[in-house]
């Protein structure tokens, strides 16, 4: 049965499509097939764009690449895919307000997986200068993927 994973953030340029990527990566790594990944925005404000460049050089930096469009997260996703994954407690805040009663989504904290607990925000690097933080969320990502992966898909 095919399992669905969105990867949500604030404008879904920098954080989310690096781990929309990762998670991709990491579910080929340990062949799982069946699982269908994407990335949405919380905000309209980069609908159409592709990600950040600082977010595709590091991505390319770890030999990885993102085709990816950005787009708004939609209601009907909330029933269509079984993992949403928030960035922050901000991004966590707006699922669950923005989540129909009763959809299959289960809401998850991407750094609740892997990471120690006071790691486990994967900070907006988006105003930061240059592209060390983009390097650490995608250091995050890879953890909190193979965690998330390790946990609930390969039991």
């Amino acid at each position: 049965m095919t399992k669905k994973i969105l990867m949500i953030c604030l404008g879904n340029i920098c954080r989310s499509p690096i781990a929309e990527v990762v998670m991709v990566d990491v579910l080929a790594k340990v062949k799982v097939d069946g699982v269908v990944v994407d990335s949405a925005a919380l905000g309209s404000w980069h609908v159409g764009n592709r990600a950040d460049h600082r977010a595709l050089s590091t991505l390319q930096h770890h030999g990885l690449k993102s085709t990816h469009i950005v787009r708004q997260i939609k209601k009907q996703d909330f029933n269509e895919f079984d993992y949403i994954f928030g960035m922050d407690e901000e991004n966590m805040s707006e699922l669950r307000r923005l989540a129909p009663k009763g959809s299959k989504a289960e809401l998850l904290m991407l750094g609740d997986f892997g990471l120690s607990k006071d790691n486990r925000i994967i900070e907006d690097p988006y105003y930061q200068k240059g592209a060390e933080g983009f390097e650490t969320a995608y250091q995050q990502c890879v953890a909190a993927c193979t965690a998330f992966v390790n946990q609930r898909l390969l039991k």
